[in-house]
């Protein structure tokens, strides 16, 4: 059947993507909460200037005193792209390889279905999962801005979501690919893992290291989140770029995985 793999792989995850969901929603929810207690405090202004520069660096912050600031700082800075690109790894790490270290691989693949056609359709439940987790950011976003007096442009909250979505998916199909090439779920989480902080690193101290600058192109994290878009909206570019590292890393993962011995 069409998408037989992908509709099982949402079947089995669909809990964990709700229970990480409501979490993020929440975590949003209280964040915005938060902002009408904390919005007239001219000491959110001294704060900002009393960070260090590498941590404004790092965090991307802009005015904490505006909307659009304070959302930045709280949850695109940081949080939002923590969670999301966690989840993402651990998705990705497993769609191949947690399923073969369970067993529960050599009898998929004993069935009429394909190699590549398993890694595709993996690839795509992790991508879906990980653009819906970014989904619940807009909409938790969107309604309890408009409950606590967040005002926050809409369309560019929807940008925000996708660029956010789109930079998990990477790391995601990257976990799929270590797990694919190496069968090791370990591996899968380790490998980008590491990679995602020191993508994030390079985003951040670029500006402040001379050297770092030429470098910072290569960072997902710049291409999705460098333009900051709750302040300026989306970004074709940053879209393609990320969209095509999925595609590249999903293509990669095939032949890895074709040419290994599945433990069964």
């Amino acid at each position: 059947m069409s998408a037989e793999v992908l509709r099982q792989a949402v079947t089995l995850r669909w809990r964990g993507t709700v229970v990480w969901a409501a979490g993020l929603a929440a975590l949003v929810t209280l964040y915005a909460a938060l902002w009408p207690s904390i919005r007239d405090q001219p000491s959110l202004t001294d704060l900002m200037d009393a960070m260090p520069e590498v941590l404004r660096s790092l965090l991307a912050t802009t005015d904490l005193s505006t909307p659009v600031g304070y959302v930045q700082a709280e949850v695109m800075g940081l949080t939002g792209p923590l969670l999301v690109t966690l989840y993402a790894i651990v998705s990705g790490a497993a769609a191949i390889a947690g399923e073969e270290s369970r067993h529960r691989l050599g009898l998929v693949l004993a069935a009429p279905v394909g190699r590549g056609r398993l890694v595709v359709e993996q690839a795509g439940a992790v991508v879906l999962g990980t653009l819906v987790l970014a989904g619940v950011v807009v909409l938790a976003l969107l309604v309890s801005g408009a409950a606590f007096g967040l005002d926050l442009p809409a369309g560019h909250v929807v940008a925000a979501g996708l660029h956010l979505g789109l930079l998990g998916a990477v790391f995601g199909a990257l976990a799929l690919g270590v797990g694919a090439a190496t069968g090791s779920r370990v591996l899968a989480r380790a490998v980008p893992g590491v990679l995602a902080v020191l993508a994030y690193l390079l985003n951040g101290l670029a500006p402040l290291v001379g050297w770092l600058e030429p470098l910072r192109v290569l960072s997902p994290f710049w291409q999705s989140l460098g333009h900051q878009p709750l302040l300026t909206g989306l970004s074709v570019r940053g879209v393609v770029v990320c969209a095509l590292a999925v595609v590249v890393l999903t293509g990669l993962a095939v032949p890895a995985f074709a040419r290994r011995d599945v433990a069964v």
